[in-house]
C-alpha cells in the first residue's frame, strides 16, 4: 500500500469480505447477538470520557488516516478520548458486540455492508434515528441516495455511511484505438460488440481478451451486473422477486451472451486460471491482457501504480439499451460505523459518529487520505476534495441518485451467494432453463430467510 492516498491493500480486505459473505453472515447467524444494554444513552457526553473504536484498516498509511481522522475529532472534543484499534474483522467485531465489557467496542466500523440487515435486526447495533433527530440532521438531506439504502434495515438506521465504492468502467484507451473505438461504451449493445473488437486470439486462447466476462473474473459478481438494470430483489412482503422482476433475467441473459461470443465458458476459464492475481501489480488489467475492466474506484490507484504501457481510461458502466437516458449511474456499496448497543457511553459514541460522518471537512480529509468515495452530498461538491480528473467518474456515480445496491436482509448476505451460485451453474451450463433456475433460486432464499426469522 502506497503512504500516497490511493485505496490498495485494505481492499484486499473490503473485497475478501464481500466476496466471502457467507463466512461472515454465517458467524452473525450462529452468535445470537442480543445486543441488550442497560445503559441506554444516558451518559454525558461532555464530561471526560474514554471510548473504544473498532475498525477494519491494516495497512500503515490508512492506519495512520484513521488516526487522524480520530486526531481532529479529539481536538474537537478534548474531553473524549479514543482508544483505536484496526484490522479488525466482522468475526471479531461481532464477537465483541454480543460479550461487551471495558475493552469492548462503543463504536465500530466495517466493510461488509450486507451485514447490516443482521446488525439491525438482531440489536447488535443501536438505532441511530433518534441521535439524528435530536442533532436535527437529516439522513436523507446528508447522505447519497443509495447509501441512505444500505445503512438501514427495516426503518431502523443501525448504520451510517463511513466513505464509499462506486462501480465503473475501466479501458484501455490505446487498445481502443488501435480497434477503432472512439468513446467507451454506454449501452450493453455497445459494450458486447467493443469486447468482441477489442478481442485478439492466439491459439487456443488469446492475446487480449476485450472482457473477462465470467463470474469469478473478480469484481464481476452478480450484484454488479445486475446493478445497472436496476432489479428490486424483494417485493412488498419481503419475498424474493428474482423469478419475477425481468431485470435478473436480463442481467443473466446478457452475461451468458457475453461468455458465449467471447469464447465460451471453458476457453475463458482455461485463460483466465492463467492471469494474474487480482490484487497484485500483474492483474490482467494492468498487463493489457483484459482491455476492459469492471472494478471499483481503488482499482486506478492500482493501476496507475503497476504502471502499465497504455493510458486508462475511467467511464460508467453500461446501461441497458432500453435505459440509456440512465447512463451514469452504477453500483455503490462501502465502509459503515455504528454504535454498540451494549456501549455505557453511547452519548460519546455518538459525538464520534457524528463527526466521522457528517461533518464535512472531516469526511473530506478522510476521503483526501483513504481516496474512497465521500459519503455525504456536501463532500462529495467540496472543493477540498484532491483527487485524480479520472476520479470524477465515481464521484458522480455516487452522487446520482439512479444508482443502486443491494439490499439489507435479516441473514445478511446471503441471498446474494444463493444468486451467485446459480449464476456459476448458468454460465457454466450446468443449468440451462434460466426462468426455472430462477424460481429455484428465489424459492431458496425465502427458505434461508424465514430459517433466519
Amino acid at each position: 500500500m502506497p503512504e500516497k492516498s490511493w485505496k490498495v491493500v485494505p481492499e484486499v480486505s473490503r473485497r475478501a469480505a464481500a466476496a466471502l459473505a457467507t463466512c461472515a453472515c454465517l458467524a452473525l447467524l450462529t452468535t445470537a447477538c442480543t445486543g441488550q444494554s442497560d445503559s441506554g444513552a444516558s451518559d454525558d457526553a461532555s464530561k471526560d470520557t474514554t471510548i473504544n473504536f473498532w475498525h477494519a484498516w491494516s495497512a500503515p498509511g490508512e492506519v495512520k488516516a484513521v488516526q487522524s481522522l480520530v486526531d481532529g475529532f479529539e481536538k474537537a472534543h478534548p474531553n473524549i478520548h479514543v482508544n483505536v484499534v484496526g484490522n479488525m474483522t466482522d468475526d471479531k467485531i461481532n464477537q465483541s458486540l454480543r460479550t461487551g465489557g471495558e475493552k469492548a467496542p462503543d463504536v465500530i466500523s466495517s466493510f461488509t455492508t450486507n451485514n447490516v440487515g443482521r446488525f439491525c435486526s438482531s440489536g447488535a447495533l443501536v438505532d441511530l434515528n433518534p441521535f439524528f433527530k435530536k442533532a436535527d440532521i437529516d439522513p436523507e438531506k446528508t447522505f447519497p441516495k443509495t447509501m441512505n439504502e444500505y445503512t438501514q434495515f427495516e426503518g431502523n438506521r443501525c448504520t451510517v455511511p463511513l466513505l464509499g465504492d462506486a462501480y465503473g468502467l475501466y479501458y484501455n484507451k490505446t487498445a481502443f484505438k488501435k480497434a477503432g473505438i472512439a468513446h467507451p461504451p454506454k449501452t450493453w449493445s455497445e459494450f458486447t460488440a467493443d469486447a468482441k473488437k477489442l478481442t485478439i486470439p492466439q491459439g487456443d486462447s488469446f492475446k487480449q481478451l476485450g472482457f473477462m466476462p465470467n463470474y469469478h473474473g473478480w469484481e464481476s459478481t452478480t450484484e454488479h451486473y445486475f446493478g445497472q438494470f436496476s432489479p428490486t430483489y424483494f417485493d412488498k412482503n419481503g419475498k424474493s422477486n428474482v423469478a419475477n422482476d425481468p431485470a435478473f433475467t436480463a442481467g443473466f441473459t446478457l452475461q451468458k451472451k457475453l461468455v458465449d461470443e467471447l469464447g465460451g465458458y471453458k476457453k475463458l476459464e482455461t485463460y483466465r486460471s492463467k492471469l494474474g492475481d487480482e490484487w497484485g501489480s500483474k492483474h490482467p488489467f494492468h498487463t493489457g491482457q483484459v482491455a476492459m475492466q469492471l472494478d471499483g474506484e481503488w482499482r486506478l490507484g492500482m493501476a496507475e501504480e503497476a504502471k502499465p504501457g497504455f493510458e486508462i481510461g475511467v467511464a460508467p458502466l453500461p446501461v441497458p439499451d432500453d435505459q440509456a437516458d440512465q447512463y451514469g449511474k452504477g453500483y455503490i456499496t462501502g465502509t459503515i460505523a455504528g454504535i454498540a448497543a451494549t456501549s455505557k457511553k453511547q452519548n460519546a459514541a455518538w459525538e464520534l459518529v457524528k463527526y466521522m460522518t457528517t461533518n464535512t471537512d472531516a469526511v473530506v480529509g478522510f476521503a483526501n487520505d483513504i481516496h474512497n468515495v465521500p459519503s455525504t452530498l456536501a463532500a462529495l461538491k467540496s472543493p477540498k476534495l484532491k483527487y485524480d480528473p479520472r476520479f470524477k467518474t465515481f464521484l458522480d456515480i455516487a452522487a446520482n441518485p439512479q444508482s443502486t445496491t443491494t439490499p439489507a436482509s435479516i441473514n445478511g448476505g446471503v441471498y446474494l451467494v444463493t444468486l451467485q451460485q446459480f449464476g456459476y451453474d448458468y454460465e457454466s451450463g450446468k443449468a440451462t432453463d434460466l426462468k426455472a433456475g430462477l424460481k429455484k433460486t428465489a424459492a431458496q432464499i425465502d427458505t434461508d430467510i424465514a430459517q433466519a426469522k
